[in-house]
């Protein structure tokens, strides 16, 4: 539309392979495709540009359970990559990975959309960008998720490869009863699946330690997936996968980082009721730190009202509360040994006995814990463990158990938040789907 010149430096096909190449990432030899007569143009406006808003991380809507789905371009084609825990409870393995669906342009003029769910290879699928940060996957052929054994043979080959045994291994009868209920209701979106966009935590220099996903033991649930980030005083663990109990997008565990914990001597710290007494001596702490609060805010606002006119905002006595707070954390953090040693108390039940023997720094925080079906939730008091860079732990008071988890060491790409505020809408959106 601008001249004929113009027209015929766009029909420059190195100009699109450069576009591929910068953009992109694409470093295969593009001059082959010429031989089934598709252009490095094509691949650029029909495959990459048309489908770069589906590129990056996302969580499928799979009612209480989640997931998370990586979508890259990985040559001549775009794949979106399911990834899973290792198998429980083997927290320190490195994720599992599946392909779920491909998109490619090699001998027709349009994208190809395949599904590769199932065991009889790509078949033929669909995918539709809903609205921003949302799309789905939909599969023209089911027939290829079926096996020639039936749901049984189905059964027994998602277990092995989604918990890596058998059923005969699996004794704990409420254990078979939960996997059983998540294999029947997760395979009942093999067709088609929602997807929405999730954003990795920004960073800053005051974290404790670089947010991120980790990988984390549930009991019987075995391992799931949560993102910890980082908000002024507090952390948060928000499960990208979930459970029945505790749905994905809830928020698992808070850490109070103004409160940090001073753990007894080894042999004081295997009696659990030492370790329960300080958590609740601190909680009683916290508890009365938050009526103070309200107190001081009540008595503002009514000096406010009976002024009758603008008073210095809350920021004023309460940002200087947090700063002081936020700055005795600090201190405390200096003054704590590099390591000291650490064991869980008798009677904590863990999934993996094989956890640090030494800690850098422990916090008060609170988890969440529910009925079947997301039932009565409460947020119980809990102890949080820094063990080094890459794992943190969680003891569970009232359920007298232990969750141990792992970073997951993946570089993803397309998957950093735009901005801080986007992060936290994210987060809130997620958490509002779980309810």
């Amino acid at each position: 539309r601008v001249c004929t010149t113009f027209r015929r430096i766009l029909s420059t096909d190195t100009i699109w392979r450069r576009r591929c190449r910068e953009e992109y990432g694409v470093c295969e030899n593009l001059r082959k495709l010429e031989i089934t007569g598709v252009s490095c143009r094509d691949v650029y406006a029909k495959l990459l540009h048309r489908y770069r808003h589906i590129l990056g991380l996302w969580q499928p809507d799979i009612g209480p359970y989640g997931g998370l789905l990586n979508v890259v371009v990985d040559g001549l084609f775009i794949i979106g990559w399911m990834y899973l825990p290792p198998h429980d409870p083997h927290v320190d393995d490195p994720m599992r990975f599946k392909p779920l669906f491909r998109i490619h342009l090699m001998e027709r003029k349009c994208a190809t959309v395949e599904c590769m769910y199932g065991h009889k290879g790509p078949h033929n699928g669909h995918i539709q960008i809903v609205k921003k940060d949302e799309f789905s996957t939909k599969c023209n052929q089911t027939d290829h998720h079926r096996m020639s054994g039936g749901r049984q043979e189905e059964f027994r080959t998602w277990l092995r490869e989604e918990w890596g045994r058998t059923l005969e291994d699996i004794f704990h009868e409420h254990m078979q009863e939960l996997i059983l209920m998540k294999f029947i209701y997760t395979s009942q979106y093999d067709n088609c699946l929602t997807y929405r966009r999730i954003y990795l935590p920004p960073s800053s220099p005051e974290d404790l330690i670089q947010p991120g996903l980790f990988k984390g033991t549930y009991g019987s649930h075995g391992l799931e997936i949560v993102m910890l980030s980082f908000h002024g005083k507090k952390a948060k663990g928000t499960k990208i996968t979930g459970d029945p109990n505790i749905p994905a997008g809830q928020q698992t565990v808070e850490i109070d980082l103004a409160h940090p914990l001073q753990l007894p001597d080894i042999e004081t710290l295997r009696d659990f009721s030492e370790l329960s007494r300080i958590v609740l001596e601190v909680q009683e702490q916290v508890r009365r730190e938050e009526q103070e609060r309200e107190q001081r805010q009540e008595e503002e606002e009514h000096s406010q009202q009976a002024a009758s006119q603008p008073a210095s905002p809350l920021g004023g006595e309460g940002a200087e509360g947090e700063e002081t707070a936020a700055g005795a954390e600090g201190r405390t953090q200096d003054k704590a040994p590099a390591s000291q040693p650490f064991v869980l108390p008798m009677g904590v039940i863990s999934r993996n006995e094989d956890y640090p023997r030494t800690c850098r720094v422990c916090f008060y925080g609170t988890g969440l814990i529910a009925g079947h079906g997301f039932t009565s939730p409460e947020r119980t008091p809990g102890v949080f463990v820094l063990f080094d860079d890459d794992r943190f732990g969680f003891i569970w008071l009232e359920l007298k158990s232990f969750s141990l988890y792992s970073r997951i060491k993946v570089s993803f790409q397309n998957a950093q938040a735009p901005s801080r505020e986007a992060f936290d809408e994210m987060l809130k959106n997620i958490q509002s789907l779980a309810t």
